[in-house]
């Protein structure tokens, strides 16, 4: 349940066409030692499990103000890795350069191991290490997240219930399932939408599908928030993204929405040109 690493390839490709490159480094200036060069750290541990580990990468001339974009990967919640989202990375690092980026790993969920709590505390974990380190980074505490179909049920459902501290400007969902009780999945008998409904153990009451669905959990002081579709997608029903949109807008939630009528679980060309193209204008106005 992941947009394909070709799909997000092709959009890092296509844009890479279109802008210029900079050097990984840049340079203090003689004497000048407040100028910041560029910083990156690879795999840093966050747990006692392998998969707890991410990748941080830290502009240069950064400050105290320098906000952050965490992303989070997709895969069902039982597999994907955050080496899926490095397109998105390099398309954040040359577009939007005075952000700092978190590549997030977590652990995978398996019979022994429903996905929530447990996904929702590694995002927890993070942060809060992040906000331990913010004097060592020279980072913002305001972050936004940008995540790829669970990756993206995470990072809204985050966001709309775990951000006590009101620290997230801005969530971006690309393909991300809202919705649990939507009858598109609890009154279907496709095998693929019920295993998306099994992942998450055997309770499938209304109270705790309610409590891990982020159209349940919205508000009106939920962060702006960015959605795409494909209206042809066999994981995810129309009306995950369709019903997400009209409930921010009776919250009055900022928030813009786009479907692509024939675009399946992730796109390409022109659809993804428009995606980069949105996400970008979003995150230059809300997080930048």
């Amino acid at each position: 349940m992941k947009i394909t690493k070709l799909n997000l390839l092709t959009l890092f490709i296509a844009f890479a066409l279109f802008s210029c490159s900079e050097d990984d480094i840049i340079t203090n200036n003689p004497g000048d030692a407040t100028i910041l060069e560029f910083r990156q750290e690879l795999n840093v541990s966050y747990g006692s499990d392998s998969d707890q580990v991410f990748d941080i990468y830290l502009p240069a001339n950064r400050t105290l103000e320098t906000k952050v974009m965490i992303l989070v990967h997709g895969g069902g919640w039982t597999s994907g890795d955050k080496v899926d989202m490095d397109p998105l990375k390099e398309l954040i690092r040359q577009d939007l350069p005075n952000i700092a980026i978190v590549n997030i790993n977590y652990r995978l969920a398996d019979p022994d191991n429903q996905p929530y709590p447990m996904q929702i505390d590694d995002i927890t974990t993070v942060i809060n290490l992040l906000k331990a380190n913010q004097n060592d980074y020279i980072i913002s505490s305001d972050i936004g997240f940008l995540g790829t179909s669970a990756g993206a049920h995470l990072s809204l459902l985050w966001s709309y219930s775990f951000d006590i501290d009101n620290d997230v400007q801005m969530v971006a969902s690309i393909v991300g399932p809202t919705n649990f009780t939507d009858p598109a999945y609890t009154e279907s008998e496709n095998p693929f939408l019920l295993e998306i409904i099994n992942t998450f153990g055997l309770d499938t009451s209304t109270e705790f599908l309610e409590e891990i669905s982020p159209y349940h959990q919205a508000t009106s002081v939920s962060p702006p928030t960015i959605l795409f579709y494909g209206g042809q997608d066999p994981l995810i029903p129309t009306s995950q993204g369709v019903d997400m949109e009209t409930k921010l807008s009776e919250l009055g939630v900022t928030h813009q929405f786009t479907l692509y009528p024939n675009a399946g679980h992730g796109w390409v060309g022109l659809e993804l040109l428009d995606t980069w193209t949105k996400l970008k204008a979003f995150t230059e106005t809300h997080l930048e």
